[in-house]
This record gives C-alpha cells, sequence and structure tokens, in this order.
C-alpha cells in the first residue's frame, strides 16, 4: 500500500492544523497539530482503519495528560505496531517518550517527525532537547545535529526558535519579553519553552520558576485548557515534583 498522506493533505491545507492562521495575533497562536485534539483524529483515519486507530490515539493522549506516560508510550506502540505507517505522524509519542526519560527514542521519533513535515518548528526543538538530554549530552552539542525545518510564520515560534538555536541573552530577553507582554496564547507558549530551555541547560530552578508560570497563564487556566501543550505542561509540573 502507499504510504499514508502527510497531514497537510488529511487537513485540507499546508498550514497543517485547523483554527486561526498563524499570522493573526489577535487569536492564541494555537500550535501546529496541538491546536485541538481532534487532529490526531484526522491523522488516524489517513493511516489506519477506523475506529480502532483513532481510540488507539485518543487513548494515549489521554493517558499522557493524565501523568499515566508509560501506558500512553504502550498506545503508541500498539498503534506502530498495526500500521508502521503511522509512526511519523505519532508526534504525540514523542512526548511521551521525552518524560519518560527515553531520550533516544524520542530524538529518533521527531527526526521521523520532521522527515514527512520538513516545516515543523516545535519538531526541531523537541528533538533538541531529547539530544541535549542524552546521558554525557548539552544544548551546545545538540545543535550541531539541529533538523533543517522552514521558516515558522509565528512570532512566539521564530523567538523559541532562535533561543534554542543560538543560546543568546539577546534571545533569551526576547523571549521573555513575549512572556511578559505577548497576546494571551503566545504568553503560555513563551514561558512554556522558556522552561524547556533551562531544563536544558540543567537550570532546575529557572525551569521550575518558567513552568509554573505557564500553568498559571490565563491561556492554560481558560480557553487554553485542552490545548495538548497545556496538558503536557500540567504533566511536567508533576513528574518534576513541582506541585
Amino acid at each position: 500500500a502507499p504510504p499514508p498522506p502527510p497531514i497537510s493533505t488529511a487537513l485540507g491545507g499546508g498550514a497543517v492544523r485547523p483554527g486561526p492562521s498563524r499570522g493573526d495575533q489577535r487569536c492564541p497562536p494555537t500550535l501546529r497539530r496541538r491546536a485541538v485534539l481532534t487532529t490526531p483524529l484526522v491523522l488516524a483515519s489517513a493511516v489506519a482503519p477506523q475506529p480502532a486507530s483513532a481510540s488507539l490515539v485518543r487513548d494515549g493522549m489521554a493517558a499522557f495528560a493524565a501523568n499515566r506516560v508509560g501506558e500512553s508510550i504502550a498506545l503508541y506502540d500498539k498503534m506502530i505496531e498495526a500500521n508502521p505507517a503511522s509512526k511519523p505522524y505519532l508526534w504525540q509519542r514523542g512526548l511521551s517518550l521525552y518524560y519518560a526519560d527515553r531520550f533516544a527514542d524520542g530524538a529518533e521519533q521527531f527526526a521521523a517527525d520532521v522527515a514527512v513535515n520538513p516545516n515543523d518548528t516545535e519538531e526541531q526543538i523537541w528533538h533538541l532537547l531529547c539530544l541535549a538530554r542524552q546521558q554525557g549530552g548539552s544544548l551546545e552539542a545538540a545543535r550541531k545535529s539541529a533538523l533543517k525545518v522552514g521558516t515558522d510564520r509565528r512570532p512566539v515560534m521564530r523567538a523559541v526558535q532562535q533561543l534554542f538555536l543560538s543560546g543568546g541573552e539577546a534571545e533569551e530577553r526576547e523571549l521573555a519579553a513575549i512572556a511578559r507582554d505577548g497576546d494571551v496564547g503566545s504568553r503560555f507558549y513563551a514561558a512554556l519553552y522558556l522552561s524547556l530551555y533551562h531544563e536544558s541547560l540543567g537550570d532546575q530552578a529557572a525551569a521550575e520558576a518558567r513552568m509554573r508560570e505557564a500553568v498559571d497563564t490565563d491561556y492554560a487556566r481558560g480557553g487554553g485548557r485542552s490545548d495538548p501543550m497545556v496538558e503536557l505542561a500540567r504533566v511536567a509540573m508533576q513528574r518534576r515534583g513541582w506541585q
């Protein structure tokens, strides 16, 4: 059988996500493939028969949101076993692997994701995070193996990308300014990725402070409560013992 179509094709456009335009800063900057929980169901229909595959993705996301990380990985692996062609589209699995401390497997998952979706800034960043957290690794060393992706239209994600790729103080100040003064969604994402950046550098105090900031934003406490990345922030708080 031919390989499944890219998620952008399955969703009927190049943005690879429903919701507001990335250039419309009046709306929360929902993230590619993470803006709504229905996106994995579209993916599932593209790569495997319904309803079993959709149920596995949904159940995996629910298990992760409940901090049952190992269970979520088992569910995603079950889907891959049933349909190996689904693997490059399971970005959720990469997040679960990161929080299971399976960093080499996580890096491999995100590299597979970028191979089929080369314009995904977030997969590039999570790939770097996984490389940096491997034994003997560092973010500086990981940058040498950074995946090549296109330019993100969202200002907050461009700032995140620049920080992870450069590590400069000016880039950190720029992202901190967005966390303070950006629109409602950008404040959450800026704080989230600042936390992850500090975690990659081994600065747990700063990582905790920024993650607390992220989950306390209006976006996380209000309209973004069901965003998978908000759920990820809550899982991070639990797994790091920050609550």
